[in-house]
């Protein structure tokens, strides 16, 4: 029984070890993406990757004025094909 208590205790070792190497590689990624100013996903929370950064929400108002606009560049490119 005291093999099977050695075996387990080796296993947590070396689970250990492991997540310390996996914590050292998301260091190593959190800086070489830090530095080009790419955002990518980094922080892994309950197994879920999260991403770095969020962009914010875009009010009524101006999701109302892009939406006028790409109306009006579509009625302008329609009228130009009416024209050829």
């Amino acid at each position: 029984m005291s093999n099977l208590a050695n075996v387990v205790q080796q296993l947590r070792k070396e689970r250990d070890q492991a997540q310390k190497r996996i914590e050292q590689l998301d260091e190593a990624l959190r800086a070489l993406t830090g530095l080009n100013g790419v955002r990518r996903t980094t922080r892994t929370r309950g197994g879920v990757q999260t991403s770095a950064g969020k962009r914010g929400a875009m009010s009524a108002e101006a999701r109302s004025r892009i939406a006028a606009a790409q109306r009006a560049r579509w009625a302008k490119w329609k009228r130009a094909q009416r024209g050829k």
